[in-house]
Protein backbone atom coordinates (compact mmCIF):
# COMPACT_ATOMS: atom_id res chain seq x y z
CA UNK A 1 0.00 0.00 0.00
CA UNK A 2 1.48 3.29 -1.12
CA UNK A 3 1.42 6.32 1.18
CA UNK A 4 2.13 9.71 -0.37
CA UNK A 5 3.49 12.93 1.09
CA UNK A 6 1.11 15.81 0.38
CA UNK A 7 0.82 19.37 1.64
CA UNK A 8 -2.33 20.73 3.25
CA UNK A 9 -2.67 22.95 0.20
CA UNK A 10 -2.82 19.81 -1.98
CA UNK A 11 -5.70 18.43 0.07
CA UNK A 12 -8.09 21.29 0.83
CA UNK A 13 -8.70 25.04 0.85
CA UNK A 14 -7.62 27.18 3.81
CA UNK A 15 -9.69 30.25 4.64
CA UNK A 16 -9.45 32.71 7.51
CA UNK A 17 -12.06 33.79 10.04
CA UNK A 18 -13.07 37.42 10.54
CA UNK A 19 -12.77 40.00 13.30
CA UNK A 20 -15.96 41.75 14.38
CA UNK A 21 -16.34 45.20 12.80
CA UNK A 22 -15.64 48.16 15.09
CA UNK A 23 -18.47 49.01 17.51
CA UNK A 24 -20.03 45.56 16.97
CA UNK A 25 -20.11 43.13 19.91
CA UNK A 26 -20.84 39.53 20.74
CA UNK A 27 -24.01 38.75 22.68
CA UNK A 28 -25.21 35.87 24.85
CA UNK A 29 -28.73 36.48 23.58
CA UNK A 30 -29.56 33.68 21.14
CA UNK A 31 -29.77 34.81 17.50
CA UNK A 32 -29.63 32.96 14.19
CA UNK A 33 -25.87 33.55 14.03
CA UNK A 34 -23.61 31.64 16.47
CA UNK A 35 -20.00 32.79 16.66
CA UNK A 36 -17.15 30.31 17.19
CA UNK A 37 -14.25 31.60 19.31
CA UNK A 38 -10.78 30.10 19.73
CA UNK A 39 -11.73 28.91 23.23
CA UNK A 40 -14.53 26.79 21.70
CA UNK A 41 -12.09 24.82 19.54
CA UNK A 42 -10.08 21.87 20.84
CA UNK A 43 -9.61 18.10 21.18
CA UNK A 44 -11.16 17.56 17.77
CA UNK A 45 -14.54 19.10 18.63
CA UNK A 46 -16.29 22.43 19.02
CA UNK A 47 -17.36 22.81 22.65
CA UNK A 48 -20.20 25.31 22.56
CA UNK A 49 -20.99 25.17 26.28
CA UNK A 50 -21.07 28.96 26.74
CA UNK A 51 -22.30 30.07 23.32
CA UNK A 52 -22.12 33.59 21.97
CA UNK A 53 -23.88 35.08 18.99
CA UNK A 54 -23.89 38.11 16.71
CA UNK A 55 -26.77 40.35 15.66
CA UNK A 56 -28.16 40.39 12.13
CA UNK A 57 -26.49 43.74 11.36
CA UNK A 58 -23.11 42.30 12.37
CA UNK A 59 -23.67 39.15 10.33
CA UNK A 60 -24.41 41.22 7.24
CA UNK A 61 -20.89 42.70 7.52
CA UNK A 62 -19.08 39.36 7.83
CA UNK A 63 -21.49 36.93 6.17
CA UNK A 64 -18.77 35.45 3.93
CA UNK A 65 -16.80 34.14 6.93
CA UNK A 66 -18.94 31.19 7.89
CA UNK A 67 -18.25 27.49 8.33
CA UNK A 68 -20.08 24.41 7.08
CA UNK A 69 -20.52 20.93 8.47
CA UNK A 70 -17.28 18.86 8.51
CA UNK A 71 -14.99 21.84 8.03
CA UNK A 72 -11.98 21.71 10.36
CA UNK A 73 -11.41 24.80 12.52
CA UNK A 74 -7.75 25.38 13.45
CA UNK A 75 -6.62 28.07 15.91
CA UNK A 76 -3.68 30.19 14.75
CA UNK A 77 -2.81 32.65 17.56
CA UNK A 78 -2.48 32.78 21.33
CA UNK A 79 -2.27 29.94 23.82
CA UNK A 80 -4.63 27.83 21.71
CA UNK A 81 -2.43 27.64 18.59
CA UNK A 82 -2.83 24.25 16.94
CA UNK A 83 -6.15 23.32 18.57
CA UNK A 84 -8.62 21.76 16.12
CA UNK A 85 -12.31 21.01 16.06
CA UNK A 86 -14.70 19.50 13.54
CA UNK A 87 -17.71 21.65 12.71
CA UNK A 88 -20.94 19.78 13.64
CA UNK A 89 -24.17 19.99 11.68
CA UNK A 90 -25.81 22.28 14.25
CA UNK A 91 -23.09 24.93 13.77
CA UNK A 92 -23.23 25.02 9.99
CA UNK A 93 -23.41 28.68 8.97
CA UNK A 94 -21.73 29.93 12.17
CA UNK A 95 -19.19 32.74 11.94
CA UNK A 96 -15.55 32.00 12.78
CA UNK A 97 -13.17 34.13 14.84
CA UNK A 98 -10.19 35.80 13.19
CA UNK A 99 -8.03 33.74 15.59
CA UNK A 100 -8.76 30.59 13.59
CA UNK A 101 -8.89 29.31 10.03
CA UNK A 102 -11.09 26.69 8.44
CA UNK A 103 -9.91 23.78 6.30
CA UNK A 104 -12.68 23.23 3.78
CA UNK A 105 -13.55 21.89 0.31
CA UNK A 106 -11.45 18.75 0.68
CA UNK A 107 -10.45 17.16 -2.61
CA UNK A 108 -11.38 13.62 -3.63
CA UNK A 109 -8.12 12.10 -2.38
CA UNK A 110 -8.62 13.34 1.22
CA UNK A 111 -11.07 12.22 3.88
CA UNK A 112 -11.81 15.15 6.19
CA UNK A 113 -11.65 13.05 9.36
CA UNK A 114 -8.28 11.59 8.41
CA UNK A 115 -6.94 15.15 8.22
CA UNK A 116 -8.58 15.99 11.56
CA UNK A 117 -6.78 13.07 13.20
CA UNK A 118 -3.52 14.17 11.60
CA UNK A 119 -3.77 17.40 13.63
CA UNK A 120 -4.55 15.36 16.77
CA UNK A 121 -1.32 13.34 16.54
CA UNK A 122 0.85 13.54 19.70
CA UNK A 123 3.24 16.47 19.49
CA UNK A 124 1.47 18.07 16.52
CA UNK A 125 0.12 21.01 18.54
CA UNK A 126 3.59 21.69 19.96
CA UNK A 127 5.05 21.52 16.47
CA UNK A 128 2.53 24.09 15.21
CA UNK A 129 3.29 26.35 18.18
CA UNK A 130 6.97 26.26 17.25
CA UNK A 131 6.18 27.06 13.61
CA UNK A 132 4.09 30.04 14.74
CA UNK A 133 6.82 31.20 17.13
CA UNK A 134 9.14 31.59 14.15
CA UNK A 135 7.05 34.49 12.80
CA UNK A 136 7.27 38.08 13.97
CA UNK A 137 3.61 38.08 15.02
CA UNK A 138 3.68 34.68 16.73
CA UNK A 139 0.93 33.61 14.36
CA UNK A 140 0.34 30.48 12.32
CA UNK A 141 -0.08 32.19 8.96
CA UNK A 142 -2.07 30.68 6.11
CA UNK A 143 1.07 30.31 3.99
CA UNK A 144 2.66 28.22 6.75
CA UNK A 145 -0.38 25.98 7.06
CA UNK A 146 -0.43 25.41 3.31
CA UNK A 147 3.10 23.98 3.41
CA UNK A 148 2.47 21.48 6.25
CA UNK A 149 3.18 17.99 4.94
CA UNK A 150 0.84 15.03 5.54
CA UNK A 151 1.61 11.37 4.97
CA UNK A 152 -1.57 10.09 3.36
CA UNK A 153 -2.66 6.58 2.30
CA UNK A 154 -5.27 5.73 -0.37
CA UNK A 155 -8.80 6.98 0.36
CA UNK A 156 -10.28 3.58 1.42
CA UNK A 157 -7.55 3.26 4.06
CA UNK A 158 -8.21 6.80 5.26
CA UNK A 159 -11.88 5.93 5.70
CA UNK A 160 -11.06 2.79 7.70
CA UNK A 161 -8.66 4.69 9.98
CA UNK A 162 -11.22 7.45 10.51
CA UNK A 163 -13.94 4.88 11.25
CA UNK A 164 -11.86 3.11 13.92
CA UNK A 165 -10.96 6.34 15.69
CA UNK A 166 -14.45 7.82 15.29
CA UNK A 167 -15.94 4.89 17.20
CA UNK A 168 -14.12 6.13 20.30
CA UNK A 169 -15.09 9.75 19.64
CA UNK A 170 -18.76 8.82 19.20
CA UNK A 171 -18.81 7.16 22.62
CA UNK A 172 -17.09 10.22 24.12
CA UNK A 173 -19.64 12.52 22.47
CA UNK A 174 -22.56 10.46 23.80
CA UNK A 175 -21.14 10.68 27.31
CA UNK A 176 -20.71 14.45 26.94
CA UNK A 177 -24.37 14.75 25.94
CA UNK A 178 -25.41 12.75 29.01
CA UNK A 179 -23.24 14.96 31.21
CA UNK A 180 -24.85 18.07 29.78
CA UNK A 181 -28.35 16.71 30.51
CA UNK A 182 -27.36 15.85 34.08
CA UNK A 183 -25.94 19.35 34.60
CA UNK A 184 -29.12 20.94 33.24
CA UNK A 185 -31.32 18.80 35.50
CA UNK A 186 -29.28 19.72 38.57
CA UNK A 187 -29.39 23.42 37.74
CA UNK A 188 -33.15 23.26 37.14
CA UNK A 189 -33.61 21.75 40.61
CA UNK A 190 -31.46 24.53 42.05
CA UNK A 191 -33.54 27.19 40.25
CA UNK A 192 -36.76 25.72 41.66
CA UNK A 193 -35.33 26.10 45.17
CA UNK A 194 -34.21 29.67 44.50
CA UNK A 195 -37.61 30.68 43.15
CA UNK A 196 -39.74 28.95 45.79
CA UNK A 197 -37.86 29.28 49.07
CA UNK A 198 -37.29 32.13 51.46
CA UNK A 199 -33.66 33.13 50.98
CA UNK A 200 -31.16 35.06 53.05
CA UNK A 201 -28.00 36.74 51.82
CA UNK A 202 -24.67 35.47 53.13
CA UNK A 203 -21.20 36.53 52.04
CA UNK A 204 -18.79 34.04 50.51
CA UNK A 205 -16.68 34.60 53.62
CA UNK A 206 -19.55 33.23 55.71
CA UNK A 207 -20.29 30.33 53.37
CA UNK A 208 -16.90 29.05 52.26
CA UNK A 209 -13.24 28.65 53.00
CA UNK A 210 -11.20 30.22 50.19
CA UNK A 211 -7.63 29.45 49.15
CA UNK A 212 -6.06 31.97 46.77
CA UNK A 213 -3.54 30.51 44.34
CA UNK A 214 0.16 31.37 44.30
CA UNK A 215 2.42 30.37 41.45
CA UNK A 216 5.64 28.42 42.10
CA UNK A 217 8.71 29.30 40.03
CA UNK A 218 8.62 27.96 36.48
CA UNK A 219 11.67 25.73 37.03
CA UNK A 220 9.50 23.53 39.26
CA UNK A 221 7.02 22.73 36.45
CA UNK A 222 7.23 19.25 34.97
CA UNK A 223 5.31 16.74 32.87
CA UNK A 224 6.09 13.97 35.39
CA UNK A 225 2.71 12.85 36.75
CA UNK A 226 4.07 11.55 40.07
CA UNK A 227 4.07 15.22 41.17
CA UNK A 228 0.98 17.29 42.03
CA UNK A 229 -1.01 18.54 39.03
CA UNK A 230 -0.56 22.29 38.55
CA UNK A 231 -3.15 24.76 37.24
CA UNK A 232 -2.33 28.39 36.65
CA UNK A 233 -5.64 29.38 35.04
CA UNK A 234 -8.45 27.96 32.93
CA UNK A 235 -6.40 26.40 30.11
CA UNK A 236 -7.33 22.87 31.14
CA UNK A 237 -10.84 23.56 32.41
CA UNK A 238 -13.63 21.50 30.85
CA UNK A 239 -17.39 21.76 31.29
CA UNK A 240 -17.22 20.29 34.80
CA UNK A 241 -13.92 18.73 35.87
CA UNK A 242 -10.44 20.12 35.32
CA UNK A 243 -7.98 17.92 33.38
CA UNK A 244 -4.25 17.73 34.07
CA UNK A 245 -1.38 18.44 31.68
CA UNK A 246 1.31 20.15 33.82
CA UNK A 247 2.68 19.12 37.23
CA UNK A 248 4.72 20.83 39.93
CA UNK A 249 7.60 19.62 42.13
CA UNK A 250 7.30 22.42 44.70
CA UNK A 251 3.63 23.40 45.22
CA UNK A 252 2.80 26.42 47.36
CA UNK A 253 -1.00 26.67 47.45
CA UNK A 254 -3.14 23.53 47.40
CA UNK A 255 -6.72 22.79 46.34
CA UNK A 256 -8.10 19.57 47.80
CA UNK A 257 -10.13 16.84 46.10
CA UNK A 258 -13.68 18.10 45.52
CA UNK A 259 -12.82 21.80 45.75
CA UNK A 260 -14.45 24.29 43.41
CA UNK A 261 -11.85 26.02 41.25
CA UNK A 262 -12.61 29.63 40.33
CA UNK A 263 -10.71 31.86 37.91
CA UNK A 264 -9.78 35.20 39.50
CA UNK A 265 -8.13 36.65 36.38
CA UNK A 266 -9.63 37.12 32.95
CA UNK A 267 -11.79 35.27 32.24
CA UNK A 268 -13.04 35.95 35.79
CA UNK A 269 -15.69 33.56 37.05
CA UNK A 270 -15.05 30.36 35.12
CA UNK A 271 -15.72 27.40 37.43
CA UNK A 272 -14.67 23.72 37.57
CA UNK A 273 -14.37 20.97 40.16
CA UNK A 274 -11.11 19.17 40.87
CA UNK A 275 -11.22 15.44 41.53
CA UNK A 276 -7.61 15.42 42.74
CA UNK A 277 -5.38 17.28 45.16
CA UNK A 278 -3.68 19.94 43.02
CA UNK A 279 -1.38 22.96 43.10
CA UNK A 280 -3.06 26.23 42.08
CA UNK A 281 -1.36 29.32 40.65
CA UNK A 282 -2.24 32.99 40.87
CA UNK A 283 -5.02 32.80 38.27
CA UNK A 284 -7.19 30.58 40.44
CA UNK A 285 -8.69 30.21 43.88
CA UNK A 286 -10.42 27.23 45.52
CA UNK A 287 -13.75 27.23 47.37
CA UNK A 288 -14.95 24.72 49.95
CA UNK A 289 -18.35 25.03 51.63
CA UNK A 290 -18.02 25.40 55.42
CA UNK A 291 -21.13 23.26 55.98
CA UNK A 292 -20.46 20.62 53.33
CA UNK A 293 -22.97 21.99 50.80
CA UNK A 294 -20.43 21.94 48.00
CA UNK A 295 -22.82 21.25 45.13
CA UNK A 296 -25.21 23.98 46.22
CA UNK A 297 -22.31 26.42 46.49
CA UNK A 298 -21.23 25.44 42.98
CA UNK A 299 -24.62 26.42 41.57
CA UNK A 300 -24.72 29.63 43.60
CA UNK A 301 -21.41 30.67 42.11
CA UNK A 302 -22.43 29.61 38.59
CA UNK A 303 -25.56 31.75 38.83
CA UNK A 304 -23.92 34.80 40.41
CA UNK A 305 -20.97 34.90 38.01
CA UNK A 306 -23.40 34.50 35.13
CA UNK A 307 -20.92 35.65 32.49
CA UNK A 308 -17.14 35.58 32.37
CA UNK A 309 -15.52 38.78 33.65
CA UNK A 310 -18.90 40.00 34.91
CA UNK A 311 -19.89 40.10 38.58
CA UNK A 312 -23.53 39.49 39.49
CA UNK A 313 -24.37 43.20 39.55
CA UNK A 314 -23.10 43.61 35.98
CA UNK A 315 -19.75 45.20 36.87
CA UNK A 316 -16.90 44.03 34.61
CA UNK A 317 -13.70 42.71 36.22
CA UNK A 318 -10.46 41.67 34.53
CA UNK A 319 -9.31 40.35 37.90
CA UNK A 320 -10.85 39.96 41.32
CA UNK A 321 -9.12 39.98 44.74
CA UNK A 322 -9.82 37.86 47.79
CA UNK A 323 -11.21 40.92 49.59
CA UNK A 324 -13.69 41.50 46.76
CA UNK A 325 -14.67 37.83 46.64
CA UNK A 326 -15.25 37.56 50.36
CA UNK A 327 -17.74 40.44 50.21
CA UNK A 328 -19.86 38.86 47.46
CA UNK A 329 -23.33 38.03 48.79
CA UNK A 330 -25.12 34.88 47.67
CA UNK A 331 -28.81 34.14 48.19
CA UNK A 332 -29.05 31.08 50.41
CA UNK A 333 -31.94 28.92 51.73
CA UNK A 334 -32.05 27.08 55.04
CA UNK A 335 -29.53 24.39 55.93
CA UNK A 336 -32.34 21.82 55.70
CA UNK A 337 -33.10 22.72 52.08
CA UNK A 338 -29.40 22.81 51.14
CA UNK A 339 -28.86 19.40 52.73
CA UNK A 340 -31.77 17.89 50.77
CA UNK A 341 -30.39 19.37 47.56
CA UNK A 342 -26.89 18.16 48.37
CA UNK A 343 -27.96 14.52 48.70
CA UNK A 344 -29.61 14.55 45.26
CA UNK A 345 -26.91 16.68 43.63
CA UNK A 346 -24.14 14.42 44.93
CA UNK A 347 -25.68 11.51 43.05
CA UNK A 348 -25.62 13.63 39.89
CA UNK A 349 -22.02 14.64 40.64
CA UNK A 350 -21.04 10.96 40.95
CA UNK A 351 -22.72 10.08 37.65
CA UNK A 352 -20.94 12.95 35.90
CA UNK A 353 -17.65 11.88 37.48
CA UNK A 354 -18.08 8.30 36.26
CA UNK A 355 -18.91 9.45 32.74
CA UNK A 356 -15.90 11.78 32.78
CA UNK A 357 -13.64 8.92 33.87
CA UNK A 358 -15.02 6.76 31.06
CA UNK A 359 -14.17 9.52 28.61
CA UNK A 360 -10.64 9.77 29.98
CA UNK A 361 -10.13 6.04 29.37
CA UNK A 362 -11.67 6.25 25.91
CA UNK A 363 -9.37 9.14 24.97
CA UNK A 364 -6.35 7.27 26.30
CA UNK A 365 -7.23 4.19 24.24
CA UNK A 366 -7.87 6.29 21.14
CA UNK A 367 -4.62 8.21 21.61
CA UNK A 368 -2.64 4.96 21.83
CA UNK A 369 -4.13 3.79 18.54
CA UNK A 370 -3.96 7.17 16.81
CA UNK A 371 -0.22 7.40 15.97
CA UNK A 372 0.01 3.71 15.11
CA UNK A 373 -2.84 3.94 12.62
CA UNK A 374 -1.69 7.26 11.16
CA UNK A 375 1.83 5.93 10.61
CA UNK A 376 0.69 2.68 9.01
CA UNK A 377 1.99 0.55 11.88
CA UNK A 378 -1.36 -1.26 12.18
CA UNK A 379 -2.89 -2.93 9.14
CA UNK A 380 -6.51 -1.90 8.51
Amino acid sequence: MKWELKTINDLCEIKGGKRLPKTHELTEIVTNHPYIRARDIGKGIITFSKPVFIEETTFNCISRYVVKQNDIALTIVGANIGDVGLIPKELEGANLTENAVKLTNFNKTCHFKYLLYFFLLPGKKKQLEQVAAGSAQGKLGLYKIKDIEVSIPPLPTQRKIASILSAYDDLIENNLKRIKLLEEQAFLTYKVIVSSEKLQEFTIEELANVVMGQSPTSDTYTDESDNLPFHQGVTNFSNYFVTHKIYCRAPIKIAELGDILFSVRAPVGRINFTTDRICIGRGLCAFRSKKGFQNYLYHQLKEFFFAEDVIGNGAIFNAVTKVELMKVKLKTPSDKIQKEFEIEAQQTYNLILNLSKQNTKLREARDILLPKLMKGQIEV
